[in-house]
């Protein structure tokens, strides 16, 4: 393993090996709590740009599963390929050992050009996250360096959304899905159902389109830098087609409403966040992987709070008070988990389904 070293925009510096692709890379640097899931979140549109660090010591024991695909989406993956700018760990596993891996974690982040630093002490790196909140690092290689980036400054979602229309299923009920960095789980929990998705780019205007529910995916970055996605949405609150949006679709949605959004201090990345329904006792666990957050203050009267994160308060789900609009800031698709809120798909289809009947 050749040395690195892992540079902070305060000038701290975290020495490293690379188990990755050597190759000098800068981003936003963020932490997850998941002790599972990496295959998820390496390939999870959302942490484009970020340099990603597990909180969890040990990654790579299982490897990464095949590129296996079912009705055209990959069985395992969230996208097509690994969208994290880098990956930073503690230990990383050499021998991985699962009955359903393919090759190891290191080789894989190699052959999709993608930088793996071990040996670096991730939980220092996270309390200083967690104290400063998140900043720019860089990875660097000998005498190399690049440029600090933030890529809060870029439409991240112009660069992961798909560029053409899909569709898929033969479903009853027809589903529009705005791809705004789309995670493929979303697709399948869809699928599960009697429903036809057309998926369509971020920036597409589906305003003149024939459908009877409209889906918002989640997505990287300010939610602020998707203007015609958010003024397509405000056409689409006007009418009754029901609507459901998932983290960065959550933000969209209230934006199109006339709420504002805000950037967290280092956002929520973990499979163990709580969330209540306000005015109730009840309680979900969550997974989360977001960055902005609604200020609920800015709520207009006709919407309300759906969801609450028990941990700091902050919004984690809007609703219309009396059209069939929701959405989630966490995803309740989560794999591997938790599931415990995969029943909003089937909300969001009886929305569809009464809306149908209803014409």
């Amino acid at each position: 393993m050749e040395d690195a070293k892992l540079i902070l925009e305060d000038g701290s510096v975290f020495p490293a090996k690379s188990f990755g692709h050597r190759k000098s890379v800068s981003g936003e640097l963020v932490f997850y709590t998941a002790m599972t899931g990496y295959p998820e979140s390496l390939t999870d549109p959302s942490y484009k740009g970020q340099i990603l660090v597990p909180t969890y010591p040990m990654i790579g024991n299982y490897g990464v599963p095949p590129q296996d695909r079912v009705d055209g989406v990959s069985k395992y993956f969230e996208s097509e390929k690994i969208q994290c700018t880098a990956l930073v760990i503690s230990d990383y596993s050499e021998h991985s050992s699962h009955w359903d891996s393919c090759e190891s974690l290191g080789a894989w982040l190699k052959s999709e050009q993608v930088p793996g630093l071990c040996g670096v002490d991730t939980r220092a790196l996270t309390k200083k996250l967690r104290e400063e909140g998140s900043m720019l690092g860089k990875i660097v290689f000998g005498d190399e360096d690049v440029p600090f980036y933030d890529p809060d400054k870029d439409n991240l979602v112009a660069m992961v959304s798909s560029r053409e229309t899909m569709q898929y299923g033969t479903g009853k009920y027809k589903v529009l899905l705005v791809d705004c960095g789309m995670k493929n789980n979303i697709l399948r929990c869809l699928l599960k159902h009697d429903v036809t998705v057309k998926r369509v780019p971020w920036d597409y205007d589906f305003t003149k389109e024939d459908y009877d529910g409209l889906f918002i995916s989640n997505g990287p970055g300010d939610p602020v830098m998707c203007e015609s996605t958010i003024n397509n949405l405000r056409k689409a609150i006007k009418e009754d087609r029901p609507i459901m949006g998932i983290c960065l679709g959550n933000q969209l949605l209230a934006l199109a409403a006339g709420a504002r959004t805000y950037k967290l201090k280092y956002g929520h990345r973990s499979h163990n966040q709580p969330v209540k329904v306000p005015g109730s006792h009840r309680c979900f666990i969550t997974s989360q992987n977001h960055g902005f957050a609604i200020d609920e203050s800015t709520l207009p009267p006709d919407w309300e709070p759906m969801f609450t994160n028990l941990n700091d308060g902050t919004n984690e789900g809007i609703r219309h008070i009396s059209k069939p609009f929701f959405s989630t800031q966490f995803h309740p698709e989560a794999s591997s988990g938790p599931v415990d809120t995969e029943s909003l798909f089937s909300a969001f289809i009886d929305n569809i389904r009464k809306y149908r009947n209803e014409r």
